[in-house]
């Protein structure tokens, strides 16, 4: 069969109805010569005397996946938004809705954001089973912008459409039958003959010819509506206090109930244009490139190599972060044996795993019997006996260097040849795990953030000698389990834990400058952390803080602080959230509640540090704590760029953002940075280094970029370049 030009035909059957359809390969995306060719297409139908109706209709399986984000991405960096076709009243209203003809859209596959509001548009909307239908337009820091805002409250009611839009939700095309979005279902090798019978049956005024903007039937009463809109704007203070788009999304359907669609369509139309131009449209869209970014390795991805299949996967340790790592393989069909050093960590690590599973199917995430086949492809294993198949295995010890290596000589002699050996280490140079293997170019570092069954990141940690095969099989691995692998270069912390060693230490160090400790861990949370960094620490628990302190202190001598506060906290008899006292109070069902009881530790702690000038706390603005934090976090990622670590500085954005939850809407760490300006960091770190010392001292790259005026962002050369790690 021919491969069909990308663009949009227009066929007219004997029966009278033109079919209009859409071929973008892979979703059928709206670029700004396909909406073009829609409009062209609808204006030569209806002059036509042989055509009586229309159906809109996508090539490939699938309807459309809306607007083409790249015009986002041009408007980004020009500034210029007038480029942003005039969709709504141009071709949806105008063109489609009060057009003198009927068109109905026959979906498959996908009709999301733009897609399903083209849907929308028409006359009636035939669906094939288990299409996927969505206005996500909000995780773009956009709305809706061609009528869904006004088109999707009068097909399925105000309620419906707020959680829809709000919350960026899918439904299928079952639930958008009952709902109302959707007014037959037909299969796939009938959609196009059902579409075709329902749009003559309109033509011919055997069903009714609904205009959807002209519709009020679900909207209910005024009052009703206000209540409604209130309580939606309420919730959106709450999940997303810091975006715009979510009020404005709610702006634009208050104009359309309470002044009428035509007006709401305007209203939305101008909000639209301004939130494109707005820091979180612009962190956001960053952030979704990036993401697809990082499966860009180069000398890895782009010599031809075809990923092994790994079928089996030995996990070593049964503890919080292996017991995660092996439910995440489960979940995704990989058989997986779990070795522990006795049987009762074995069936406690076992029990963990169920319980992770468990967990989903009463959070309705895995449906019951999918969860006992998930179950069925684990197997608990005290010898090595069962690692004569396996194609990978995961360590997840505790850190403890010689543990490591004692294993890894083990693996090398029981595993096959071609078998991946990967360490799940968060901190650990690579090259001291492997130290005593012959089979250097087989070990990868596989990191894991916790929960590793929910959290989305998976670093890959390559050393010189990894072979390019192995990291391909790992991304692979990583894309089936759903995670986002990001392929980092070898160093203590790589590069997320490494980059974000200094968010504790700085707010360790406010701390012992008098801040606060529940004031810093508010105001990291209005910036859009989930939590503050003490809070943080309780609830990974103090050991893990003792151990990495020592790891960083002795890595990057003179640059971090040093207190003997978790010490003391430790003799004090608290371990955070492991034992509900730690800087908070944990009591079960409640929140944590800030301890006052931990105030003379810190008062303790701080005359042993001494760090305050004069003996007296510092004033600071809230502004400055946030700094004060986050910015030794721009200049520790800072030598990250410089040294290598990472192929590119959207790389480490996108780390930042899904191993360490930086708010996405700020577009991860560096281009953050970047908003905010080299050389603004630069001149404050350079102050506080003067006032504090060297915790503080800015990073050559960053004051070589901040005198230069060239964002952080930017490549860098090669030549600077020569003690890349990748």
């Amino acid at each position: 069969m021919a491969k069909r030009p990308v663009g949009v035909t227009l066929e007219v059957g004997n029966d009278g109805v033109a079919v209009i359809s859409i071929n973008n390969p892979p979703v059928n995306s709206l670029a700004i010569p396909i909406l073009a060719g829609i409009k062209e297409k609808f204006e030569e139908a209806f002059k036509r005397d042989d055509v009586k109706a229309l159906v809109v209709f996508g090539q490939g399986g699938k309807f459309s996946g809306g607007f083409d984000i790249n015009v986002f991405g041009h408007v980004h960096k020009t500034g210029d938004n007038s480029v942003l076709p005039d969709v709504s009243i141009d071709l949806l209203v105008n063109t489609i809705g009060d057009g003198k003809k009927p068109a109905v859209a026959a979906v498959e596959g996908l009709a999301l954001g733009g897609g399903l509001e083209l849907a929308m548009g028409c006359h009636a909307r035939i669906a094939a089973p288990r299409a996927q239908l969505g206005l996500p337009e909000l995780t773009l820091g956009v709305i809706p912008g061609f009528g869904g805002t006004q088109l999707l409250p009068r097909l399925v009611g105000l309620s419906k459409a707020i959680e829809i839009m709000l919350l960026s939700k899918s439904i299928t095309s079952e639930e958008g039958k009952k709902a109302g979005l959707i007014d037959e279902i037909a299969s796939s090798s009938e959609l196009l003959n059902v579409a075709r019978h329902w749009a003559l049956d309109i033509a011919e005024r055997r069903k009714p010819w609904l205009r959807t903007l002209h519709r009020t039937d679900k909207l209910g009463s005024l009052a009703e509506a206000r209540n409604i809109l209130k309580m939606a704007r309420q919730q959106a203070k709450q999940i997303a206090g810091n975006m715009p788009q979510h009020q404005a999304c709610l702006d634009a359907i208050e104009e359309g109930v309470v002044h009428g669609a035509y007006s709401g369509v305007l209203r939305e139309e101008k909000l639209f244009k301004e939130l494109v131009l707005s820091d979180t449209s612009k962190g956001l869209v960053h952030i979704f490139f990036a993401q697809r970014t990082t499966s860009k390795v180069p000398n890895v991805t782009d010599i031809g190599l075809k990923p092994r299949p790994v079928k089996k996967v030995a996990v070593i340790g049964g503890g919080l972060m292996g017991s995660g790592i092996a439910t995440a393989l489960i979940l995704s069909n990989i058989y997986v044996v779990l070795k522990e050093v006795n049987s009762e960590y074995l069936l406690k690590g076992i029990k963990a795993i169920e319980a992770n599973v468990r967990g989903l199917v009463s959070r309705k995430k895995l449906a019951e019997d999918k969860a006992e086949k998930t179950l069925s492809l684990l197997k608990g294993a005290l010898d090595y006996s069962e690692f004569k198949d396996v194609d990978m295995v995961i360590e997840a010890v505790v850190e403890n260097i010689s543990l490591k290596q004692k294993l890894f000589s083990e693996f090398e002699k029981v595993c096959p040849p071609h078998c991946i050996l990967a360490t799940n280490t968060s901190t650990i140079d690579l090259n001291l795990v492997g130290e005593r293997t012959k089979s250097q170019d087989r070990i990868v570092g596989a990191h894991f953030f916790s929960p590793a069954h929910v959290m989305p990141l998976l670093e890959i940690v390559r050393t010189e000698k990894t072979s390019a095969q192995v990291i391909v099989d790992l991304m692979t691995v990583g894309k089936i389990i759903k995670k986002v692998p990001v392929v980092v270069g070898n160093c203590t912390g790589f590069a997320v834990n490494r980059a974000f060693f200094p968010y504790n230490q700085g707010a360790q160090f406010l701390l012992h400058l008098g801040v606060d400790p529940f004031r810093i861990d508010q105001l990291i949370s209005d910036f859009g952390l989930p939590m503050g960094p003490f809070q943080l620490q309780d609830l990974a628990g103090y050991g893990v803080a003792v151990a990495v302190k020592k790891i960083f202190a002795s890595a990057f001598a003179g640059r971090t602080f040093d207190s003997s506060l978790i010490d003391l906290l430790i003799k004090s008899g608290r371990n955070g959230k492991n034992n509900g006292k730690g800087y908070y109070i944990y009591e079960k069902g409640s929140k944590p509640k800030p301890d006052p009881s931990v105030l003379p530790i810190i008062e303790e702690s701080r005359k042993l540090a001494n760090v305050m000038p004069g003996g007296k706390p510092i004033s600071v603005t809230d502004r400055e704590i946030v700094e004060m934090v986050l910015f030794p976090v721009v200049n520790e990622s800072c030598r990250v760029l410089e040294e290598g670590i990472v192929i590119r500085a959207s790389d480490l954005d996108v780390a930042s953002v899904l191993g360490m939850s930086f708010p996405s809407y700020r577009g991860g760490i560096i281009f953050w940075a970047d908003t905010v300006g080299a050389d603004y960091i630069y001149r404050n770190l350079k102050k506080w280094s003067e006032a504090y010392g060297s915790f503080y001292k800015p990073s050559r790259f960053l004051e070589e970029r901040a005198k230069r005026g060239i964002p952080l962002s930017a490549p860098i050369s090669t030549s600077s370049a020569t003690n890349s790690r990748l």
